[in-house]
């Protein structure tokens, strides 16, 4: 058992018969009153999102996860299939369970938290950002990098980001794996 204090992002909780993943939390100590804690939960069964707010001092059950290394092999529709690193052991993931799914490019290493109690995949944490080829992109215009417009463009894993005027195919970029926005060009 856990306190409130506790809280962190990543944590993983069982709260309403089913476990929980911490995505955001806000400790808010109100002028008047008890203090308590704002939280955005996702589930890791289904992947919805909750909002819930947790009084201070408010006991949680948490669960013991380990962290393993994982490679990205392939998806075959809605399941995806990853390799242990270390043991060469293939599972398969639902997509709702990844974060942003349409990002994995084959070979992309991440990080996969396993429930101990049962073995069972909980969920998977991306890097933090990733590079990837822009293959389809309106022509830019040199020179264009005086506003914040933006075009959308796709890129190797089929996603779309809306990139700066400047980016053309061809390009390599840098995405945030969080939030699915474009960071920087990358050089090669």
């Amino acid at each position: 058992m856990a306190s409130t204090s506790d809280i962190r992002n990543g944590l993983c909780i069982k709260f309403n018969h089913d476990i929980y993943k911490i995505i955001e939390f806000l400790h808010v100590k109100p002028g008047k009153g008890p203090a308590f804690v704002r939280t955005k939960l996702k589930s890791l069964t289904n992947g919805k999102v909750l909002d819930n707010t947790f009084s201070a001092g408010h006991k949680i059950d948490t669960v013991r996860v380990e962290t393993q290394n994982f490679q990205y092999l392939y998806a075959e529709g809605n399941q995806f299939h990853f390799m242990n690193t270390e043991t060469y052991e293939q599972i398969t993931l639902d997509k709702n369970i990844l974060d942003a799914p349409d990002l994995l490019k084959e070979g992309t290493s991440v990080m996969v938290q396993i429930n101990t109690e049962t073995d069972l995949p909980l969920s998977v944490d991306m890097p933090a950002s990733i590079v990837l080829e822009v293959t389809y992109a309106e022509p830019g215009v040199k020179g264009n990098t005086a506003t914040n417009a933006t075009k959308p463009a796709k890129v190797e894993t089929g996603a779309s980001v809306n990139v700066p005027l400047f980016i053309n195919e061809g390009d390599k970029i840098k995405i945030d794996t969080a939030t699915g926005s474009y960071m920087e060009r990358v050089k090669e």
